[in-house]
């Protein structure tokens, strides 16, 4: 047998766990600490260029390494929870899904923050992002950054953007009448998207998926009326034909290639159609997310990423300072620049440096200010699966056989019962 490098790698699924980890890693020995940031794969440089700006801020009393975890929520959320699971001492600061801390807090993966350093989290935050690091009313992650979906459209096409869905589904038949452009393009593939869209409908009818306390479904009649949206667009012209396999980028590039009028998605295709289609640009307008009724404006989920402490860092007191530094107001203005991702401090969305970037800076605050969580439950990954699932293909949902269906999915992997779909 092998010789083990790892002496505490005990089996050999412990050691796939922590493969990527050498034992002792994060400098033990002289010169500065080197704390182990886990998060998303950034391409644009902004990550990276926080670890680095906070390294030398330290004045060498740690150095920041920044790990990227796989592209797909899925695979980010299972690579963390391998670690944590195995009790990994090598996760100081981890980037997690606004819909993670519930989950990561009752597993005791990640470490609360407390006093000072709470009050300078939550200074200057927005409400909605804190409360997706909030779980039993303590505080386990600090916003990174926010995000939201705006309708975008183009107004060579619709000179006035639809307010509701009724508005923006009887705006795309007539264009499709015309023989123009036409498709409004939205996430409906069986993923978290689909998840996120129905979520929104939901909780813009004036209901909600769980009950305030998480323990049971809600559902009900929101839930009918969001789900009878979702079957009206697939079975209208605004259908794009492969509507059941789209998400973000699909979408994006749908609008760019000229076949879509319409798109609900997130700010980052605003500097790709500048980028990539400067002819359609010239037409690329956004609008508020369209509401559910004229009399009750929507409330879009929010996303975004929260920084947390590892429960097994073996520096929690440098990677709290740390977290702070990464996501202080310099490095979320340098990620929304160069990241194009939304801030979660407030101020930041009428600083000059970015509302010249972001002119739907006021827009995306203000759907912010409105916006709505996905469930806080631990067992919210099981929850996702079968909205998902139960909403997939959207031409196939019958809304209120389909929402009675989800129902019981529901209350089932809240009780950890039955199997995931």
């Amino acid at each position: 047998m092998p010789k083990r490098r790892c002496p505490h790698a005990r089996t050999a699924v412990l050691a796939l766990a922590l493969a990527l980890t050498a034992c002792g890693s994060g400098g033990t020995g002289t010169g500065p600490a080197t704390l182990d940031w886990y998060n998303f794969p950034d391409d644009s440089g902004a990550l990276q260029q926080a670890a680095d700006a906070c390294g030398r801020a330290s004045g060498g009393r740690y150095a920041i390494r920044y790990n990227k975890l796989p592209r797909t929520a899925d695979g980010q959320r299972q690579q963390l929870v391998r670690r944590l699971a195995a009790r990994n001492a090598g996760v100081d600061i981890m980037g997690l899904d606004v819909t993670w801390a519930p989950e990561f807090a009752e597993a005791g993966w990640i470490r609360e923050w407390t006093g000072a350093q709470k009050d300078e989290v939550a200074a200057d935050t927005l409400p909605a992002a804190l409360k997706t690091a909030t779980w039993k009313d303590r505080l386990y992650a600090a916003p990174y950054n926010s995000n939201t979906q705006l309708l975008w459209y183009r107004d060579d096409l619709a000179p006035s953007p639809p307010h509701t869905w009724a508005d923006l589904l009887a705006q795309a038949d007539a264009l499709a009448r015309s023989n123009k452009p036409h498709y409004v393009e939205v996430q409906g593939a069986q993923y978290e998207g689909l998840t996120v869209w129905f979520n929104t409908l939901v909780s813009s009818a004036g209901g909600a998926v769980l009950t305030p306390d998480a323990t049971a479904p809600a559902l009900g009649t929101p839930a009918v009326t969001a789900a009878g949206i979702i079957r009206e667009l697939a079975h209208s012209p605004a259908a794009d034909p492969s509507l059941a396999n789209q998400m973000e980028d699909q979408n994006r590039l749908a609008l760019e290639s000229g076949t879509a009028a319409f798109e609900l998605n997130y700010p980052f295709v605003y500097p790709a159609m500048k980028a990539d289609r400067p002819d359609l640009f010239a037409h690329f307008r956004w609008a508020p997310y369209p509401a559910v009724s004229p009399d009750r404006p929507a409330a879009v989920t929010i996303g975004g990423i929260d920084l947390a402490v590892g429960a097994y860092s073996r520096r929690p007191e440098l990677a709290h300072e740390a977290t702070l530094c990464l996501r202080n107001r310099d490095n979320q203005l340098v990620n929304a620049l160069r990241g194009g991702l939304p801030p979660s401090l407030r101020s930041l969305y009428t600083a000059p440096e970015l509302t010249s970037s972001y002119p739907f800076a006021a827009d995306v605050l203000a759907a912010l200010d409105s916006a709505s969580l996905r469930p806080q439950t631990p067992a919210y990954q099981n929850v996702s699966i079968a909205i998902a699932h139960a909403l997939s293909p959207p031409s196939a949902v019958d809304p209120e056989r389909t929402v009675a269906a989800l129902s019981g999915q529901i209350r089932d992997a809240l009780g950890s019962k039955g199997l995931i779909p």
